[in-house]
């Protein structure tokens, strides 16, 4: 496919590498030549230097051929031009970067008058992935799948829990939730286990069911269920003030205290979040930090524009014991940094809408087979959960026993959607027409159901 990207800020490079690394044709567009020069020596694109809201500059780009304009400015309004123009121009698709807070509302308008097929919002995607995680307090992810109706968490195996030592088959065995683990981390090593996997405390563990059934299923380990009522939130960004909002849907009794040293956005975030407490102050401040009792809460999120204040911040409450701890980081290099601290969970916006323009890219590319419906890249980007609907198409994988499908390697098909019914797959069970399939692998960029077979 040929995609043209405008804007190569770390969204728009982080979409360029996945595009590029996925063989499609790229041209990356941006004002500044100092934004191009890490795209062009290190990714295999085309470069152009220009304005993307410019008519003859789209047009040099080749924007009239192109099958996916993606505008990734950080200008809202310049996004929403670009995709205008592009629009008129010939361009097949178009994919527009939203973030301010007064567009939420206007979504549908702007897809329908401009012509929008998707709008992206960093932000509120990433409130979204918080929210879910608080919710899910014994996870450091929460990726939901078929509509929301099953979720894959991620967690970490402490040396209480009782699957300790014990190989997956026989633990099923003996009774267990309806739920299946599907991808592991152990010092570096990525796995797709099968039912002789024994795991180990300090392996991370991806495990795949119903909101009820892994709860059930964590109980059955030993964890006793918590609920999270007190959040405190350091920095008032648009992440903070979208994360207000998805906890009042969630759970409108959560108290939520916001540290924002800036006079105007408190401002802005008292008169938009009125069941919320603003503190203005330096969110560092021992003093404050004891006075306002911002580390006396079940989770504490960090959401500044800084890598480094999230970091220290979140190092400090874990230390002060606050049981759900979760940052915000952007740079890449940090991560190993992080791993080696015990902050349970890390929220990186562009990977997130990178992950969204992946799944809408690929859907794109097999219109006509069996539709990628969601795409969760983790471990790095070494391990891919992929959701496909079964369509006719799929006639090599339907109606077959799984056991008799030959699947290529590190594949497992860890879930089906039917209907109201969720399976956990086994042996003997069929993948039928109209089945919303989740399947885990060694990234490998499936693009179809009958990827999956050798």
């Amino acid at each position: 496919m040929k995609i043209i990207i405008v804007g190569n800020g770390k969204v728009g490079y982080a979409i360029a590498c996945q595009m590029a690394a996925e063989k499609h044709d790229i041209v990356l567009v941006d004002h500044a030549p100092a934004a191009l020069l890490k795209a062009d020596s290190t990714l295999d694109v085309m470069c152009m230097e220009g304005n993307g809201a410019s008519i003859s500059v789209l047009m040099s780009a080749g924007v009239p051929t192109a099958d996916l304009v993606i505008a990734v400015t950080g200008l809202d309004e310049t996004n929403l031009v670009c995709c205008l123009i592009a629009k008129k121009l010939g361009a097949k698709h178009t994919i527009a970067r939203v973030r301010n807070p007064e567009y939420r509302r206007d979504a549908l308008m702007l897809k329908r008058e401009i012509g929008l097929d998707m709008v992206i919002n960093p932000d509120l995607a990433a409130a979204r992935e918080i929210s879910r995680i608080i919710s899910f307090p014994a996870a450091f992810s929460v990726e939901p799948f078929s509509h929301g109706r099953m979720d894959m968490i991620g967690f970490q195996v402490s040396e209480q829990d009782n699957l300790v030592g014990v190989s997956l088959g026989d633990y099923h065995r003996d009774g267990s939730a309806d739920v299946l683990i599907c991808a592991v981390e152990r010092q570096g090593e990525y796995i797709i286990p099968n039912g002789t996997f024994i795991p180990r405390a300090g392996d991370h563990l991806y495990m795949i069911g119903t909101k009820a059934k892994l709860q059930e299923m964590l109980k059955r380990m030993g964890r006793t269920p918590q609920k999270v009522k007190d959040v405190s939130i350091f920095g008032g960004s648009r992440i903070a003030m979208y994360l207000t909002w998805e906890l009042e849907k969630t759970n409108p009794h959560t108290r939520v205290r916001i540290v924002e040293r800036n006079s105007r956005k408190c401002l802005q975030l008292a008169s938009q979040l009125p069941h919320a407490m603003v503190i203005e102050g330096d969110g560092t401040d021992n003093a404050l930090i004891a006075s306002e009792n911002i580390f006396q809460a079940d989770a504490f999120v960090s959401l500044t524009d800084r890598d480094e204040e999230n970091l220290l911040m979140a190092m400090s409450a874990r230390h002060a014991g606050i049981p759900k701890v979760l940052a915000k980081m952007t740079r890449p290099n940090y991560m190993d940094i992080v791993r080696s601290t015990n902050i349970d969970s890390l929220i990186s916006p562009k990977d997130i809408v990178t992950n969204q323009i992946t799944r809408y890219v690929r859907a794109l590319a097999n219109s006509e087979g069996s539709a990628v419906e969601s795409l969760y890249q983790m471990l790095g980007g070494e391990v891919e959960a992929v959701e496909f609907h079964a369509t006719s198409s799929a006639g090599a994988v339907l109606h077959t026993c799984l056991k008799d499908l030959k699947l290529k390697p590190h594949i497992l098909i860890a879930a089906i959607a039917r209907g109201d019914e969720i399976i956990m797959p086994g042996g003997m069970t069929r993948i039928c027409e109209g089945d919303r399939v989740v399947v885990v692998s060694k990234s490998i960029g499936l693009q179809d159901l009958t990827d999956i077979l050798r």
